[in-house]
Parts: C-alpha cells; sequence; structure tokens
C-alpha cells in the first residue's frame, strides 16, 4: 500500500527561531508556528481556533530561516509529519509529540520585522530529495534587497 507524508502549513511564527549547529556543523533550526482557523457554526457565530505546531529545519534551510525570520513574521512551510518520543525522567511515563520536519518554505511578506503581511514570495526549498522523488529538484532561493544567502 502506498503511503505519503506531506504537510502544508501557512501561519506566523510564536518565537524567534532557535538555530544551533551539531558538532559536524549542521545548522538545527527549531520554530514554532501558530495556524488561525475561522468558521461560522450552525448558530451563524463566528469561531476561531489555533493551532500551534513546532517545526525542525535543517542545513541552510535552518541558517536562513535564522538569517531573516523572527516572531509574528508569516511564513508557509512544507515538511512531513514525524512522532518524536521518549520517556518522561520525572514520572517515567512515555511521552510523544507530532511535530513537522521541513522540507521547503516561502517567506509571506517582504518586510524585513515581524508581523503582519502578505505578498512577497521569497523561498527556499530543500536539495535534498524527498522520499520517493526523483533526485533533479532543485534550489530555489530569492530573497530581498538582492542578497544570495549562499555567500
Amino acid at each position: 500500500m502506498p503511503n505519503y507524508n506531506k504537510v502544508i502549513l501557512m501561519g506566523n511564527l510564536t518565537r524567534d527561531p532557535e538555530v544551533k549547529y551539531t558538532s559536524g556543523g549542521t545548522a538545527i533550526a527549531k520554530l514554532g508556528m501558530a495556524i488561525n482557523r475561522t468558521w461560522t457554526n450552525k448558530e451563524g457565530q463566528k469561531q476561531e481556533e489555533t493551532t500551534f505546531v513546532d517545526v525542525d529545519a535543517f542545513g541552510r534551510q535552518a541558517e536562513v530561516i535564522g538569517q531573516y525570520l523572527k516572531k509574528g513574521r508569516p511564513v508557509m512551510i512544507e515538511g512531513r509529519l514525524k512522532l518524536d518520543q521518549w520517556d518522561d525522567k520525572q514520572t517515567g511515563q512515555k511521552r510523544s509529540k507530532l511535530g513537522v520536519t521541513l522540507e521547503g518554505f516561502q517567506f509571506l511578506d517582504s518586510r524585513g520585522e515581524g508581523g503582519g503581511g502578505g505578498g512577497g514570495g521569497q523561498g527556499y526549498q530543500s536539495d535534498a530529495p524527498a522520499a520517493g522523488a526523483s533526485s533533479a529538484r532543485r534550489v530555489r532561493v530569492r530573497v530581498r534587497c538582492g542578497q544570495h544567502p549562499r555567500g
């Protein structure tokens, strides 16, 4: 039976991305997103809910995210679901958390600061092929002010 694990989310960052490096020099960025959903219930009242999602980015994408994204910035991400499991050291209970591993992202505003806005359209996709994808995937990078993030 075929399997497919793909997530596309649009929302705002809940905090500044936290970028760390492994001993091998690979960048890892941890970021939080808030995704809002609004609808009208049967009684005609407007309803709203917010879903909070943790996202992990690796390599060059993590570096670009750490450089250009800040709390409040709108962003669209593509990635895959990943289940993290561990034993709680205090209670001994098994714990788990569903998160997203980033495969590509798109800036949704053209400003260099946090906050709302739309338009823009700068994006970045991983040069690593997704599972089952062809290796012909290309890197696409566009950054405002004509600066190329690769150097």
